[in-house]
């Protein structure tokens, strides 16, 4: 493709497009503008298809119907994307690394993470994301907006599907089943990382070293101790952290702050792991099973104890 079929370009960015129209909407990621309004209520679009499809929403049409489930979409891209979930069909494949999509739109925000494009910038502050639902999830941030709101306690989100998560808290709900054991979680994301203790499998591979992890904030960390960075620093010490969950534990030894609280009796916690080891003594749950013999026991480390009876 020669230059003059993408002549006009992004005073924003690096971007080049073949038409006008294209770089004016464009812009609008950079600027924000959004002309198109909503009669219905207070929602705004920078495209006519998105306002198009946003109307959709208030009639409740969903003319698209799934012939294998009861599933029911309101465009035909939606249905498209949907009916892959049935044929685990993923025919965008990252050309450099194993990763395949479902979508091209996948592929695309996927790429990025090579790249290191980001190409929506808050207005507000420096910081730009790969996502531009990123960006409107960040922005609350400086607004304060948290839309999505629990029907059983004072707690708000910025994310519908941290709500979603969060009213599993109250309903026990967990949807999402392992295939080799009875565990089941909350979270699809949870179950897929628990898979990986079944085959073993860790995606996340150190470019430093031979380490290799389950999870992408595991490799994350890691990295942490080839550089020596430590993020997390403490007001009240000169201690610092890698994690944030090793800072926010280690402030609670300053601050005697406990907010694990055990609903059966007065006891409380600084960590949620001891949260769950000290309710398997209400409910006498012993889940760590020894392999040689038929002790079983509530916790991991009674496990480990146990077993250097049989080591020795």
């Amino acid at each position: 493709m020669d230059a003059r079929e993408k002549a006009f370009h992004c005073d924003f960015c690096d971007a080049d497009f073949p038409h006008k129209g294209s770089l004016r909407r464009h812009k609008m990621i950079h600027t924000g503008e959004k002309p198109l309004q909503c009669d219905l209520c207070s929602a705004d679009y920078t495209t006519k298809t998105g306002l198009e499809y946003h109307v959709t929403t208030h009639k409740g049409e969903k003319p698209f119907h799934c012939d294998l489930c009861d599933s029911a979409f309101r465009n035909k891209s939606d249905i498209n994307s949907h009916m892959i979930t049935h044929t685990g069909e993923k025919p965008f494949k990252c050309e450099l690394c194993d990763a395949a999509f479902r979508n091209k739109s996948e592929i695309d925000i996927h790429m990025r993470t090579h790249t290191g494009e980001k190409p929506f910038q808050c207005g507000l502050c420096n910081t730009a994301f790969a996502r531009k639902t990123s960006l409107e999830h960040h922005v609350m941030i400086h607004t304060g907006e948290k839309p999505f709101q629990c029907d059983f306690c004072d707690a708000a989100f910025t994310r519908k599907g941290d709500l979603n998560y969060h009213m599993r808290t109250h309903t026990g709900e967990k949807p999402f089943q392992c295939d080799f054991c009875d565990a089941a979680f909350i979270r699809k994301g949870d179950l897929n990382y628990h898979m990986r203790t079944h085959t073993g499998e860790k995606p996340h591979k150190c470019d430093l070293c031979d380490a290799a992890f389950a999870r992408k904030t595991g490799l994350e960390h890691h990295v942490m101790t080839h550089t020596g960075e430590k993020p997390f620093q403490c007001d009240f010490c000169d201690a610092a952290f890698t994690r944030k969950g090793d800072f926010n534990y280690h402030m609670r030894t300053h601050t005697g702050e406990k907010p694990f609280q055990c609903d059966l009796c007065a006891a409380a916690f600084v960590r949620r792991q001891q949260l769950k080891n000290h309710m398997r003594t209400h409910t006498g749950e012993k889940p760590f099973q020894c392999d040689i013999c038929i002790a079983a026991f509530s916790s991991k480390k009674s496990l480990d104890r146990h077993l250097n009876i049989h080591t020795r």
